[in-house]
């Protein structure tokens, strides 16, 4: 645990500076280059407290799963085949042994666990729900009900799963339904196909080749592993290997191997910056809100709104409604973030060279763990007038709604009203 706070400290000082551009944050921690591999941060600022006679009543959800190993062997493989081939030729320089080397360890390591969570996976999800209910205690109290569901991908599931066995250990009077459904994949991880074959249309394929024939230059690292110049071709082959291998520099920081190695000493601080846009710019053109293939793949994540939305205007019936809580992956929470606008990351944004200007920073979103809390507050002088606040990964976060007199709390009547106006105008 000493070993895990020391790696959670620097992640934490990186994620508090937020007025800094993101490239000294990326060259203090290079950690922070890894987008969707991040390892969670916890979150470091205080809760702006509520307005004099509102209490915190009810808690709705969506969150990641937690720290895990790559999806697939070939994340491991692919790249070890490069260098092994270039080994057996006699064309690989000693950091390519040390790197191939390295790579056979992961590979040990995550040996039939691809995609499953890893210890650091579950410590950060026991970590989440304890501040959750630390948070907001009066959430918790007694025996309420904690309703929790998962998309049916085990890391989704052992992520809920040590939520709610948190929760109990503080409180054993809790109660707790839990589930995991091909039922409910409707909204918890909707697959749109329409959308998806809207994700690379010609102006957006052209606009990303665009910008990485400007800004990604592969040569200076396949310099450090090869001894022979273009071993692995210029194109789809280079990009391929330059992307598996940076996966898995990324990938280090989410199990235990952590401690013993890291990958990232390959590159320079500016190819790690690089990396990282890239990755900005391939996630803001496929899952966020560019206006280079209309702007409306956020609505992937329509169902899960409408769903949040009905769910809590019925639990906010209650006196005592608990949490509802609900546990998939980044591809929802990051079109969900965009489609809400939260912290102004819906903007529709042309030159891809501005989004860090921007604003538009997939690592603030999408961390393993990633999670986008809805906190509802209800008083006893006005029970009609409901306020909620956006937490997005435990840090408060601005919504496109009329402003009250205290910052982070919004009216749920505006809530509801802006959103499903947004929802009702999709003609997809």
């Amino acid at each position: 645990m000493k070993r895990f706070s020391i790696l959670l400290l620097s992640a934490l000082t990186a994620f508090a500076a937020f007025g800094q551009s993101f490239r000294s944050v990326i060259d203090a921690n290079p950690r922070m280059a890894a987008s969707n591999y991040i390892a969670y941060p916890a979150p470091v600022k205080a809760l702006t407290p509520a307005p004099a006679g509102y209490e915190a009543v009810y808690i709705s959800h969506y969150g990641r799963h937690g720290s895990r190993w790559l999806t697939s062997k070939r994340g491991y493989l692919e790249p070890m085949a490069v260098l092994e081939r270039a080994d057996s030729l006699g064309v690989l320089t000693e950091k390519g042994k040390e790197v191939l080397g390295k790579l056979r360890r992961m590979y040990t390591e995550s040996y039939n666990r691809w995609g499953e969570l890893t210890e650091l996976g579950a410590v950060q999800h026991q970590q989440i729900a304890r501040r959750m209910y630390e948070r907001f205690p009066s959430v918790f109290r007694d025996s309420v009900w904690i309703d929790a569901k998962s998309t049916v991908v085990i890391r989704c599931i052992l992520s809920m799963e040590n939520e709610l066995q948190q929760f109990l250990r503080l409180n054993p009077t809790l109660r707790v339904r839990h589930d995991a459904s091909e039922h409910d994949m409707y909204y918890m991880n909707l697959s749109d196909k329409k959308l998806s074959r809207q994700k690379e249309t010609p102006e957006a394929v052209r606009a990303y080749r665009a910008w990485c024939d400007k800004n990604v230059n592969h040569s200076p690292i396949f310099d450090r592993l090869f001894t022979v110049k273009d071993f692995v071709k210029p194109g789809a082959d280079a990009y391929k290997f330059s992307f598996d291998l940076f996966k898995a520099a990324s990938v280090v920081q989410n199990s235990e191997i952590r401690h013993e190695l890291d990958l990232f000493d390959l590159y320079t601080k500016d190819e790690i910056y690089r990396q990282w846009q890239q990755e900005n710019v391939w996630w803001y053109l496929h899952y966020g809100p560019a206006p280079h293939n209309g702007g409306t793949q956020p609505f992937s994540q329509r169902n899960l709104l409408r769903k949040m939305i009905a769910e809590a205007d019925s639990c906010l019936q209650y006196p005592r409604p608990g949490a509802t809580l609900r546990f998939g992956h980044e591809t929802m929470v990051l079109p969900l973030t965009c489609l809400m606008e939260i912290n102004n990351s819906g903007k529709q944004i042309k030159n891809l060279d501005d989004l860090e200007k921007e604003g538009w920073i997939n690592a603030r979103i999408f961390p393993m763990g990633a999670n986008i809390q809805l906190i509802f507050y209800r008083s006893a002088a006005k029970p009609s007038e409901i306020l909620v606040k956006a937490l997005l990964n435990e840090e408060e976060a601005t919504l496109p709604l009329p402003k009250t007199g205290t910052p982070y709390y919004y009216k749920w009547s505006d809530f509801k009203a802006y959103y499903l106006k947004k929802l009702e105008g999709y003609k997809g």
